[in-house]
């Protein structure tokens, strides 16, 4: 039975509830990824993980989620997106408890694979849900921006929430949050949400499900190890292999009269525009994210905990800023919001140019600033690419949001950091005391020099510290000013070419929304 809402509909407290549902298993997400970094040298311990094991521990959650977006965000649309959710939610609460308690390490990576296959599921459905939930303009840019806001509150919370329950518990502890989360979604998701999907989908096209899949997870795999190590010809190779399986991808959905992903899609200005300035933005983050959380525990000296906590900071005035950014955005053309806060962001990111070895304070206001004015970008960007797509193509619209920003994000750590090592490398000087083996290892890496310095004698190593931490606070400025020119070109970008961007009043927003939406039983 289909069901037609007028589109100048309010949302009522069901649709609200809704929401705040919707938000806990996004919020959850994030703070997942982050909050695994501290309970990781005792969960290794414990299975006895090698080091190549704790890799992919850590990395195969988000390869995994990296992966199945777009498949995911697509089925949703076939299937519908509250079904997508619900099995989803039940799978991740279910292989939470599994990981929770393994007993090996490999058994800890395959449960860590479905679990980043099932928060696949998550992000666009969530997005997609809300999207269609709330009709009217204002109300879905508030919508979300609050939405947005519990994503970026399960990255501040991450490390805060890890330490305190690995305080009290054990490292498995980490993983049962994710339970009553998922469970409370299972158990009201029939309830409070409506179903929607595109009553016109044909079959999910196995195929293209697998190019999609070999197109991301190759690229994200390669950049995060060309991060972590340098060059490295299987990394680029990986990179290559993904943009050659992307290359096929695109050709197949160009032939199949009903495409996985609509490349229709894109010729959509305004979400093209979303699209790109969302995807630069991450790079930015990506980047700066990386070399802040190094300076303050490498030049700093501060606990993975107590670092988490210094960046509690900047998280925290994020999430004020998505708010902010939203009420702004109501009152004035979204394009200056954006404008503004790429400003605000350049000028935090020229003032760590000026960060030295011992400036934590000045490093957390400047990248306080830089939180607060790249906090517009997420609300308006992703309202922009959900109001230009079609209610019926929420699903892939969203999932590739997400897919545009994780794969930001992984370029910004790899190419930027690539560019902080580059500049350390250059400006490190070792002292001849050094062995061959110890010298070649403080020149790749400030962890490296620290190494190395513990080897030495007190003067050598005294030496060799001040460089190197002089040589990677240099790192850390140049990416900063490599950031700072970035945010710059977007706000050129954004004031010559895209003053018309519009965040929340494109597509479904403006034209009755026809869904195959199905009253909650």
């Amino acid at each position: 039975m289909t069901a037609v809402k007028e589109p100048t509909s309010r949302a009522g407290r069901r649709e609200w509830i809704a929401l705040v549902v919707l938000s806990l298993p996004t919020m959850l997400l994030m703070l997942d990824i982050n909050v695994l970094m501290l309970a990781l040298p005792q969960l290794s311990e414990d299975l006895g993980a090698s080091s190549t094991q704790q890799l992919w521990i850590t990395d195969i959650y988000g390869f995994a989620i990296a992966g199945f977006l777009v498949t995911m965000g697509t089925l949703g649309d076939r299937i519908g997106r509250r079904r997508l959710l619900l099995g989803g939610a039940a799978v991740f609460a279910v292989v939470s408890v599994v990981a929770a308690f393994s007993d090996s390490a490999a058994m800890l990576v395959v449960s860590r694979a479905v679990l980043g296959v099932a928060g696949a599921t998550v992000m666009p459905s969530t997005l997609a849900l809300i999207s269609n939930m709330f009709e009217d303009p204002k109300e879905r840019g508030t919508a979300i921006a609050m939405w947005a806001s519990a994503m970026m509150a399960g990255v501040a919370l991450g490390p805060a929430v890890g330490g305190l329950v690995l305080a009290a518990f054990w490292w498995g502890s980490v993983f049962l949050i994710a339970v009553p989360v998922m469970l409370l979604v299972v158990v009201t998701g029939p309830v409070l949400l409506t179903e929607s999907r595109d009553p016109d989908a044909g079959r999910l096209d196995l195929l293209s499900a697998g190019l999609s899949l070999a197109t991301v997870l190759p690229v994200i795999y390669g950049l995060k190890e060309l991060a972590r190590t340098g060059w490295d010809p299987l990394a680029a190779g990986a990179v290559v292999l993904g943009v050659i399986f992307g290359a096929l991808f695109v050709q197949r959905q160009r032939r199949l009269a009903d495409p996985m992903l609509d490349l229709g899609l894109f010729a959509d200005r305004t979400l093209r525009a979303g699209l790109t300035v969302s995807l630069v933005n991450a790079v930015i983050m990506g980047g700066t994210g990386l070399m802040v959380a190094l300076y303050l525990q490498t030049i700093a000296g501060h606990s993975p905990l107590a670092a988490g906590l210094w960046l509690l900071i900047p998280a925290c005035m994020l999430v004020v800023g998505v708010q902010l950014s939203n009420l702004l955005a109501q009152r004035m053309p979204p394009s200056r919001v954006l404008l503004g806060g790429l400003l605000i962001a350049a000028v935090g990111q020229l003032l760590i140019t000026q960060v030295d070895t011992e400036d934590t304070a000045l490093l957390i206001a400047a990248t306080t600033l830089i939180y607060f004015g790249a906090s517009p970008v997420g609300p308006i960007t992703t309202g922009a690419i959900m109001g230009a797509a079609p209610p019926e193509k929420a699903g892939a619209a969203s999932s590739l949001s997400a897919t545009g920003g994780e794969f930001g994000v992984a370029l910004g750590i790899a190419g930027l950091g690539s560019l902080g090592t580059v500049v350390y490398s250059a400006g490190v000087e070792v002292p001849d005391a050094a062995g061959p083996a110890d010298a070649d290892a403080a020149q790749e890496s400030i962890a490296g020099a620290l190494h190395t310095a513990g080897q030495l004698a007190p003067g050598s190593a005294d030496a060799l510290l001040d460089s190197a931490r002089a040589a990677f606070t240099s790192g850390v400025q140049s990416v900063a000013a490599v950031c700072a020119v970035f945010s710059l070109a977007l706000a050129v970008l954004i004031g010559t070419r895209l003053r018309d961007i519009s965040a929340m009043d494109h597509g479904h927003g403006e034209e009755p929304a026809e869904n195959d939406a199905q009253p909650a039983t």
